[in-house]
């Protein structure tokens, strides 16, 4: 548990914190402790001078006179002042010759004593009167003494005197010893010490406090909001989000978490939608291979059936035409001739001519199939080339009481093209269109165009029988038809086909029912202008 909790981040920043206001705060208190006992230690001493001095200057006067009974009562009444502890006057011999302690006058005192070691330096040595003035700290009745050195100079006014017999060359005459007490003082560091130790306690305790109680909010709430939401996320609740206000670090993370949630939520439903529906996925990408290989089998087809169909045509079309111009030369003779015999002659001729004439026709038609001359491309305008469709079969609506009603969404639509091949394929489809209407007695056909993604897409709409389901796979196929054997050749859609599939457009079946069915063919608009140069194949 104690792990633990020392290993929160939150923690250990307030343990440093704590640990680094510490050791300022400490060395902060011993440097002014030390400062404040030393400023206290050079008052107490500047103190010390300034009351030797006065002490000095009280009794100068006493000893020009010679007033011995003076200086006396002087060293004795100002001894009695407080945190004065004692006054002593020492003659050059080192004898007490004045004191506020009576016992001591008369004592000579040793050089090598703590009152004379900072004049003398050695027993042996004489005073130097140059020496600054010294002080000492000893301990006198269990408590701390400063004593003060202060040097009595021989002055002109001492050795011109009248009642003194010094001599000019002596230097010193004497020394003022003043005791004065440190208990005021060392109760003051004392005090302050401890006053300023508490201080620096209280103000650590209250720092760290208020560090810790900052970096709780700060950083600890944010850290267990981040800590609650990765551990949600783990559990795989990705809709679970962290509520920050926070503008800094902290806010562009909560920030930057939401976004890697939110995105891994949306991947996670697409995956969950792919595993969901990977079967229907794989059936839809399997039926788009199976038109992609259809259609290609379809080309394929086309292609090898219209190499066929060129050569077939081409050598069947010569035959044909000679059949169908010596039966109708025949038949035009035998009609000079007036004779009703030849009536039945006439008959099989003109039937003959007919067959002739559907097998020409059904030669053209593959002739168009298999056509493979160099296409030309140029730049045409989509509903000119429709409108003009329009009026190549107007007659056939006329005849079969249909009428065809126009749906553009564009007024203009510019594609890269042969003209004449579309306009072959929209005659085509819409005759086709008619064809299944014929037996209704009248009818409408709608042709829409729109423009879908790049694409002009036209749409062609009849009400006619339909499309049965076992006829819709192969209605673009070659020789493959829903009428009569002497109504169609089964070339008409696989031309179209051809057609649109050479412009890189593609034709389907949209809807059909028994109500109509719905042609859609799409050409790109933006066909590149060298796909000409493909065409010559």
């Amino acid at each position: 548990m104690k792990a633990k909790l020392f290993n929160k981040l939150s923690i250990k920043l307030v343990l440093i914190t704590s640990l680094v206001l510490i050791v300022v705060l400490s060395i902060h208190t011993y440097l002014t402790i030390r400062f404040f006992r030393e400023n206290l230690i050079n008052i107490s001493r500047d103190n010390a001078s300034a009351t030797s001095d006065i002490i000095k200057r009280s009794t100068r006067y006493s000893m020009l006179l010679n007033r011995r009974e003076d200086i006396a009562q002087t060293t004795r009444t100002l001894g009695n002042e407080p945190g004065i502890k004692k006054i002593r006057i020492y003659n050059k011999m080192g004898m007490i010759t004045f004191s506020s302690d009576s016992t001591e006058i008369g004592k000579i005192m040793d050089k090598s004593s703590e009152a004379c070691i900072g004049c003398h330096g050695t027993s042996d040595s004489r005073p130097r009167t140059d020496a600054p003035e010294p002080t000492r700290t000893f301990n006198m009745d269990n408590e701390r003494v400063l004593g003060l050195i202060n040097p009595i100079q021989n002055e002109n006014d001492c050795y011109t005197s009248d009642c003194h017999a010094h001599k000019s060359s002596d230097e010193l005459l004497g020394v003022l010893d003043v005791l004065v007490s440190m208990k005021n003082a060392d109760e003051t560091i004392s005090t302050g010490t401890r006053n300023i130790i508490i201080n620096s306690v209280i103000i650590t305790i209250l720092i760290s406090a208020l560090s810790g109680i900052l970096i709780f909010y700060l950083v600890n709430i944010p850290l267990k909001k981040f800590e609650k939401a990765i551990d949600e996320l783990g559990r795989g609740n990705l809709k679970y989000r962290v509520h920050l206000r926070n503008r800094d670090e902290f806010g562009i993370i909560a920030k930057q978490f939401n976004d890697m949630s939110k995105k891994l939520s949306v991947a996670y439903k697409e995956i969950k939608d792919w595993s969901d529906t990977l079967n229907l996925k794989v059936e839809e990408k399997t039926r788009e291979l199976k038109n992609i290989y259809d259609q290609i089998v379809q080309m394929e087809k086309l292609a090898s059936l219209g190499k066929l169909s060129a050569t077939v045509a081409h050598e069947l079309n010569n035959p044909l035409e000679g059949i169908l111009t010596f039966s109708k030369l025949i038949s035009k003779k035998l009609k000079n001739e007036n004779n009703e015999n030849y009536t039945k002659l006439i008959d099989y001729l003109e039937l003959i001519s007919e067959e002739a004439s559907r097998c020409g026709k059904i030669v053209k038609d593959l002739l168009l199939f298999s056509h493979t001359d160099v296409e030309k491309f140029t730049e045409s305008d989509l509903i000119s080339i429709l409108n003009k469709s329009i009026a190549l079969i107007n007659h056939h609506l006329e005849i079969n009481n249909i009428t065809l009603e126009r749906k553009y969404g564009v007024s203009d639509m510019a594609i890269y093209c042969n003209p004449q091949k579309i306009q072959q394929a929209a005659v085509s489809i819409l005759i086709n269109a008619i064809e299944s209407m014929s037996g209704k007695g009248g009818g409408k056909i709608i042709l829409r165009v729109t423009g879908e993604g790049g694409n002009a897409v036209i749409r062609v709409t009849d009400f006619g029988v339909g499309i049965s389901e076992k006829d819709l796979p192969y209605i673009f196929e070659p020789f493959y038809t829903t009428k009569e054997m002497s109504k169609g050749t089964g070339l008409g859609l696989s031309v179209v086909y051809g057609i649109i599939n050479l412009h890189k457009g593609k034709i389907e079946v949209e809807e059909t029912s028994s109500k109509g069915t719905t042609f859609k063919i799409s050409l790109p608009v933006n066909l590149n202008k060298n796909f000409e140069d493909d065409t010559k194949t």
